[in-house]
């Protein structure tokens, strides 16, 4: 990990500092991702039989899975991960009940009735990846709002393995959500195909879902495109920023920055901390637990487009941290919440030693699929709300056009539509 002192960075060398990797590549692929996109609308089942023999090596007639395939995953994951995932799965129900948004119905003068009406997006497609490692949690994480939000028609794509099935893992926290069409399908090909539709696979409304940089690239695309589909956010390579202090633990600090290294080659881990001897002992502890880790040579890859950072003060640390709008943002301090007040912009904080990031990724509640790239600056992490269209609603009576009629009349006038001043004036005109 490179270590520089931010005192002695101009602007410009502070922000190529806090650059993505993600962000070199992105127009090196964006021309590839168009081009698979175009196939998979030209050519349909054809191409993503074709591409995913090309990306996964492996020939499928049929992508979505049968419901054998999900008897069989119930039978195959152990009891004790079953259970692991039900516990995760009540507690991220929990606190996604929670924070639900309610209908609004206020009256804005007499007669006049104003409100908000939630309604569940139609049909919605969920990418869970599966590239390095199969992610159950994110099944969890994409399911459970879409449940909860009342999603009639939920479709969940994620790579096929080496034998052209799904994770057993994946296939069983998707079945805790009520999810029963699932298909064996990865990469640009699954967004393009679910952003579009084929003969097998239903066109959706909204996509969502995390995924590598080619992913982000074709959810972007297709976001972008005259009759493709909605997304989330933007959900690229994984990344945390940890502000640490003089009495943190550099071995937690160091499992913290390695556990999202691992995700990943392009992921990126940044330390910031106005102590010298903590960005040492942290250094010293990477390189200590890399030795016992069966993905170390992924972090590794992370590791090289990632930072230690030194600042004079923890003020100046919060400055780091907000330019660059973590997705995972660790407060490793001796008061983590006197200091939340200065958080501005991350998908989602984690106060204290005791609050590892990764229990975010799977069972305390909250949702790990969380803007990147910095885009924690305008959005927030997925929730109920991004499963929902909220309408709003008026009702007008006769009392309420004669109070509010007048200020619409002069509005119109003032801006020179007259088909709208005249819509309102002749009700006025009506009630007198």
């Amino acid at each position: 990990m490179k270590r520089v002192r931010w005192s002695e960075l101009d602007a410009a060398a502070r922000d190529a500092l806090l650059r993505r990797p993600a962000q070199v590549v992105a127009d090196d692929v964006r021309a590839s991702v168009a081009d698979l996109i175009a196939q998979v609308r030209r050519d349909g089942d054809v191409a993503l039989r074709a591409l995913t023999s090309r990306f996964d090596g492996i020939a499928l007639e049929r992508f979505e899975v049968d419901a054998a395939a999900f008897a069989a995953a119930e039978a195959a994951v152990p009891a004790a991960l079953k259970r692991a995932i039900d516990d995760a799965a009540a507690r991220i129900r929990a606190f996604h009940e929670a924070s639900m948004s309610a209908p609004v119905v206020v009256d804005t003068a007499p007669g006049v009735r104003c409100e908000r009406v939630l309604r569940p997006i139609r049909r919605v497609g969920l990418y869970v990846p599966a590239g390095s490692a199969p992610l159950p949690s994110t099944a969890l994480m994409l399911g459970v709002p879409a449940q909860r939000a009342g999603c009639a028609d939920v479709v969940l794509c994620s790579p096929p393995r080496a034998d052209g099935s799904v994770d057993p893992t994946v296939l069983y926290a998707a079945q805790q959500c009520g999810i029963r069409r699932v298909f064996a399908l990865g990469g640009v090909q699954a967004i393009a195909a679910m952003a579009f539709g084929t003969a097998s696979m239903p066109k959706c409304d909204k996509l969502f879902g995390p995924g590598n940089g080619w992913v982000t690239e074709a959810k972007h695309q297709v976001a972008m495109t005259e009759g493709g589909a909605a997304i989330d956010m933007p959900a690229g390579p994984s990344e945390v920023l940890v502000i640490a202090d003089g009495g943190s633990n550099p071995a937690f600090v160091a499992a913290d920055l390695l556990s999202q290294a691992e995700h990943g080659r392009d992921s990126q881990v940044i330390l910031v901390s106005d102590d010298a001897r903590v960005l040492a002992d942290v250094a010293s502890q990477i390189e200590r637990q890399l030795e016992c880790l069966p993905r170390a040579e992924i972090a590794r890859g992370a590791l090289e487009a990632s930072r230690l950072i030194q600042v004079d003060t923890l003020d100046d640390a919060f400055d780091v941290s907000n330019a660059y709008a973590p997705e995972h943002l660790i407060l490793a301090l001796r008061e983590p919440r006197r200091w939340l007040g200065r958080v501005e912009a991350a998908g989602s904080v984690f106060l204290g030693d005791w609050a590892p990031e990764a229990l975010g990724d799977y069972c305390s509640g909250t949702n790990h699929v969380l803007p990147t790239g910095g885009a924690a600056r305008y959005t927030g992490g997925l929730s109920v709300a991004s499963f929902q269209i909220a309408m709003t609603v008026q009702e007008v009576a006769r009392d309420g056009l004669a109070a509010i009629g007048p200020c619409a009349v002069e509005l119109a006038a003032a801006e020179g539509l007259d088909a709208h001043r005249r819509a309102v004036a002749l009700r006025l005109e009506a009630l007198a």
